[in-house]
């Protein structure tokens, strides 16, 4: 019967403890929010692939054709201060389907089938158009892949991931406000958030000749950024 008298202290103590410990736990809770932003640039330079396909009845034939057209491409672009680079070379047989009733479904043997793909860089925007009709001029039957960057993009990058940050400080501080907290100390700042890097997207308009020259409308180039942010609750306000 005396088991009660002596708990009854030690019950109290422990409860006293839960009180003074209250504080110390809401001070640990945090609020981790991503912040993002978006900052438009003008491009200052444009890469675009220019190729050449060309058929001949032997292997040496075709590859030997192709290889003239995919030098006068080269040439063009050196003239426009351009930098070059082969992405593709290629050189197969070329079959037809053989008309013979008595053996449709077949293939014949028809020559050969060369492919060169030179990719372009240039900083001189405004004589792209001019490029890829001197190019088709000279015997390149195909031009994909026009894209558009920037040179130096860190100045860019940082007004991303400033403004980025700020974004973050917003959606904290509304949520705190929310909850009915104060924010206490960042805690950590992960830039990029995760594994998001910058985003970079071009944007080029009408690529179709209109006499001399093919017209292209570079518009800009967005950069992305993310950053996660975590602060810890300094308790209520």
């Amino acid at each position: 019967m005396r088991c009660p008298t002596v708990l009854a202290p030690l019950v109290l103590a422990a409860f006293a403890l839960a009180a003074l410990a209250a504080p110390a736990a809401a001070d640990e809770g945090r609020i981790t929010v991503i912040g993002r932003a978006s900052i438009e640039a003008v491009p200052d330079f444009a890469t675009v692939e220019i190729a050449v396909e060309s058929r001949g009845p032997t292997a040496a034939a075709a590859l030997d054709q192709n290889s003239t057209a995919a030098r006068k491409v080269i040439a063009f672009a050196k003239e426009f201060d351009a930098e070059t680079a082969t992405t593709a070379v290629i050189l197969q047989p070329v079959t037809r389907p053989v008309r013979d009733a008595s053996r449709m479904g077949q293939e014949a043997p028809d020559g050969y089938r060369a492919f060169n793909a030179v990719q372009v860089r240039l900083k001189a925007l405004g004589r792209l158009g001019e490029l890829m009709r001197r190019s088709l001029d000279g015997g390149a039957d195909r031009i994909g892949g026009v894209t558009f960057g920037l040179l130096d993009p860190t100045r860019t990058e940082d007004e991303a991931r400033t403004a980025a940050v700020k974004d973050a400080i917003r959606q904290a501080q509304g949520l705190a406000e929310a909850a009915g907290v104060r924010l206490g100390a960042v805690e950590q700042i992960v830039s990029p958030a995760r594994t998001d890097g910058p985003v970079y997207a071009g944007r080029a308009m009408a690529a179709k000749a209109r006499g001399p020259s093919v017209p292209l409308e570079a518009g800009t180039v967005t950069v992305e950024a993310a950053v996660e942010a975590t602060w810890r609750i300094a308790g209520a306000p």
